[in-house]
């Protein structure tokens, strides 16, 4: 793996949160310089490519890869898909993260489910059943997220305090879901299938 290879990793693992050079510095043991030359290449390869879709934002210390304008027509159409179409295993399993665990970060989201979550919150949010209720206090503050009121209205719910009473250290572990949980995603997606079959 390169130095440069590091660098992108951890500028998408970041997400739309970014990523300061002292924090590349404290995850790679790369000097600061360095850091910032392989930074300023990285971003020119990017913008000499024209097949890759992806360039380097940077504001005030912090770096976020981002999309090129070009592709935005495209992107949007991907995050405007309708509320009725089902959502994927991915979506389900952010939204009962976010509904059991709220609020929190992106990086904790991705901690429990271990891939990067930010496009797949960024539907959530779009279909206005996931919010941002604030910022942490701690260097980035990195945006924190909870359900809406829609998302109570869907399932019927008076208050998040009706959810089925599942073990919460079982959303530590993607992969061993409670059976509590797994009914939880079942019945979202049968809420989802019955207002298409209603539509």
């Amino acid at each position: 793996m390169t130095n440069i290879e590091q660098i992108e990793g951890l500028l998408f693992v970041a997400g739309d949160e970014g990523i300061t050079v002292a924090e590349i510095e404290h995850a790679t043991g790369f000097a600061k310089p360095a850091i910032t030359t392989m930074l300023t290449e990285l971003a020119t390869r990017y913008e000499q490519d024209e097949d890759s879709a992806l360039m380097i934002l940077s504001t005030e210390n912090t770096y976020r890869l981002a999309t090129k304008a070009a592709v935005a027509p495209v992107l949007k159409r991907y995050f405007e898909a309708p509320l009725t179409t089902s959502l994927s295993q991915a979506s389900l399993e952010v939204l009962a993260i976010i509904a059991y665990r709220q609020p929190l970060t992106r990086i904790e989201i991705d901690e429990i489910r271990g891939v990067h979550s930010g496009s797949t919150i960024q539907k959530l949010v779009l279909r206005q059943l996931v919010t941002e209720t604030g910022r942490l206090n701690e260097p980035g503050r990195p945006i924190l997220y909870g359900t809406t009121e829609l998302f109570l209205d869907y399932f019927g719910l008076k208050s998040l305090d009706d959810l089925p009473a599942i073990d919460l250290a079982a959303l530590s572990d993607a992969e061993h879901l409670a059976p509590e949980t797994n009914l939880f995603l079942n019945a979202f997606q049968d809420k989802l299938k019955g207002n298409r079959e209603e539509n």
